[in-house]
């Protein structure tokens, strides 16, 4: 049986740079130029959790909604012991409902550590297409990622 330690370890992992996905953050005022803003799909969490602590050993539940908003908890369990944490979400703008299900389930994750790191992720201005609503260079951004993502994760004696 695996420790807390481990499980936490485990989830914290960094995901394959083609896991990644981005969105266009703030906007220069002219949209020319955006920051992204790195995300995981819900089903990638989900994987990670059958992945670290086995599909029987995982929940989730949304025990709070007022019909726009609502709030999802993430159990792990480890022996007799079930540990919850949660977080909620509003509407999105693709598929309001669905998004607010799917962004409430991530978000809870996170506080398992499940792509956490994201968040640190540092802010960069970068050009966007011509209609300012996506990257103009998904394999630029890839490869910065990439280059980001093993920084963070060396040993810390290796770094600078």
């Amino acid at each position: 049986m695996k420790s807390w330690e481990q499980i936490t370890n485990e989830l914290r992992q960094p995901f394959p740079v083609k896991s990644i996905h981005f969105r266009v953050g703030a906007r220069t005022k002219d949209k020319k130029k955006g920051i992204p803003l790195a995300y995981i799909d819900a089903r990638d969490a989900m994987e990670r959790l059958d992945q670290v602590v086995g599909p029987q050993n995982w929940q989730r539940r949304y025990p709070w909604s007022d019909g726009k908003r609502l709030y999802c908890e993430v159990g792990i369990r480890v022996g007799d012991e079930w540990v919850w944490k949660g977080d909620g979400a509003g509407e999105t703008q693709v598929e309001a409902e669905k998004g607010a299900f799917s962004d409430a389930f991530k978000r809870a994750c996170v506080n398992w550590g499940i792509a956490q790191y994201l968040y640190d992720m540092p802010n960069a201005w970068l050009e966007l297409n011509e209609y300012g609503n996506a990257f103009k260079d998904e394999n630029s951004l890839a490869s910065r990622m990439a280059a980001w993502q093993e920084r963070y994760f060396a040993p810390k004696e290796n770094q600078k």
